[in-house]
C-alpha cells in the first residue's frame, strides 16, 4: 500500500527545509520513504476501528498532516538535533499533538475528526446522538 505522503508531499508539509530532506535522501537513501509508509500503516492501525483505512486517494489533509508533522521529528533526528534548539522542541511538542489528535480521531464515542467511516458504521464521522429514553407501558 503506498503512503498518504510521497517525498514531494513531505517537502511541502514539513517544517524542514527542503534542502535538509535532500541531505537525509542522501545520507539514508530510501529511509524517508520507508518512515513515511511504516508511519501511513500506524495511522491505519489507530483508526482501524472506526474509518475506512486504508483511505483512498485523495487522502484527507488531517491524515497527510498528521503524517507529516510526526515524520518531521523522526527525520530531524534522523539528521541530527542540537539539544538546546529551542525549535526542536517545538517539533517534538507538534509531533505529540498530532498523536494524540489521532487518539481523539479514534474514539468510538467522540470521534473529532470528520473522515470516511466504514461501511459497518454511519454514513458520517461525526455521530449526532439524540435524546436517550426509554419507555415502556406497564402490564398493570
Amino acid at each position: 500500500m503506498a503512503p498518504y505522503l510521497d517525498t514531494p508531499g513531505f517537502k511541502l508539509l514539513s517544517t524542514i527545509p527542503a534542502a535538509r530532506i535532500d541531505e537525509l535522501e542522501t545520507l539514508a537513501p530510501g529511509w524517508l520513504a520507508a518512515k513515511l509508509a511504516a508511519k501511513s500503516r500506524w495511522i491505519d492501525a489507530q483508526l482501524a476501528k472506526r474509518y475506512a483505512v486504508p483511505f483512498s486517494a485523495p487522502y484527507p489533509d488531517a491524515v497527510k498532516d498528521w503524517l507529516a508533522r510526526i515524520v518531521t521529528l523522526l527525520a530531524q533526528l534522523r539528521i541530527g538535533v542540537d539539544s538546546t534548539d529551542g525549535q526542536f522542541d517545538e517539533i517534538k511538542l507538534d509531533a505529540e499533538n498530532a498523536e494524540k489528535e489521532i487518539a481523539a480521531a479514534a474514539d468510538a464515542e467522540r470521534g473529532l475528526y470528520e473522515l470516511p467511516l466504514r461501511e459497518d458504521t454511519t454514513a458520517t464521522g461525526v455521530s449526532r446522538g439524540g435524546p436517550l429514553g426509554y419507555s415502556e407501558s406497564s402490564p398493570y
